[in-house]
C-alpha cells in the first residue's frame, strides 16, 4: 500500500492509496474524524474502511486533512478540509481516469465533510457515515440526499447520541430512488471501542447487499 503525496489547496496532502486491479474499477475515499481531537487516516475506524473498499477491488484512498501529520497547512474549521476532500477526489479520479463510480466514507468530523462533497460530486454513488454528528454540525444541506447510503451510530455513543441524531436523520429528503438506511451497533460507543470489528461487519454486509458479495465484485 503504497504512501502518497498530492497537491491539496494549502500544500501537500499525505495519502495512502490501494491501486486496483481492473481498469475502471469504482474509487472510494475515506475521511477521518476531527484534526483537533486527535482524528488521522491512521483512525482503526478509518484503516479498516479503506480495507474493506480496497479488498473489493476499489481504487482506495484515505489521506490526513490539512495540519495533521505531514500534511501541509492549518485546521479550517471544515471549510479547508472540504477542499481538502475534492482535492483527493480529484487525484484518484486522475489516477484513474477510467473509473465512472465513486463512494465516500466518513468518520464523525469526516462524515460531514463526506456528506457536503457528495452534494457537490454527482460521481459519488455511495455513502458510508459513522457516527455523525448530526446534532453538532447542520446537515440540513442534504436537501435532497442525492445518493443512497449507510448512516452507523453506537448504541452507547454520548458524543452524538442516536436519541439526537436519529430524527435529524430521518428529516433528509431524498431524491427518487434514494435510500438512507441506518445501523445501531448496540454497546458500541462514539470511538466504537472493542466494537470495530461489528461495526466493519456492518458495513459489509450493506456493501453486499450493495454491489454483491465480494468475490463477486473482486
Amino acid at each position: 500500500m503504497p504512501e502518497v503525496i498530492f497537491a491539496g489547496p494549502a500544500g501537500r496532502l499525505e495519502g495512502r492509496y490501494q491501486a486496483p486491479k481492473q481498469k475502471g474499477a469504482p474509487i472510494a475515499i475515506v475521511l477521518h474524524p476531527h484534526p483537533q481531537f486527535g482524528g488521522t487516516m491512521n483512525n482503526q475506524i478509518v484503516y479498516n474502511l479503506f480495507y474493506t473498499f480496497a479488498n473489493r477491488g476499489f481504487a482506495a484512498l484515505r489521506f490526513n486533512f490539512r495540519g495533521v501529520g505531514r500534511s501541509q497547512g492549518s485546521f479550517d474549521h471544515g471549510v479547508g478540509e472540504l477542499s481538502d476532500a475534492a482535492a483527493a477526489l480529484d487525484w484518484v479520479q486522475a489516477v484513474n481516469p477510467e473509473a465512472r463510480a465513486c463512494w465516500i466514507a466518513g468518520v464523525s468530523f469526516g462524515s460531514w465533510i463526506g456528506m457536503q462533497l457528495l452534494m457537490r460530486r454527482p460521481e459519488i454513488e455511495g455513502f458510508i457515515s459513522i457516527a455523525a454528528m448530526a446534532n453538532r454540525y447542520d446537515f440540513s444541506f442534504l436537501a435532497p440526499c442525492p445518493s443512497s447510503g449507510l448512516f452507523v451510530h453506537g448504541s452507547e455513543d454520548r458524543v452524538a447520541p442516536a436519541r439526537e441524531v436519529m430524527p435529524v436523520i430521518e428529516k433528509v429528503k431524498t431524491q427518487k430512488g434514494v435510500i438512507i438506511e441506518h445501523q445501531i451497533v448496540e454497546g458500541a460507543n462514539h470511538f466504537f471501542d472493542g466494537k470495530v470489528d461489528e461495526l466493519t461487519q456492518t458495513v459489509d454486509t450493506y456493501l453486499d447487499k450493495r454491489l454483491g458479495k465480494r468475490d463477486e465484485a473482486a
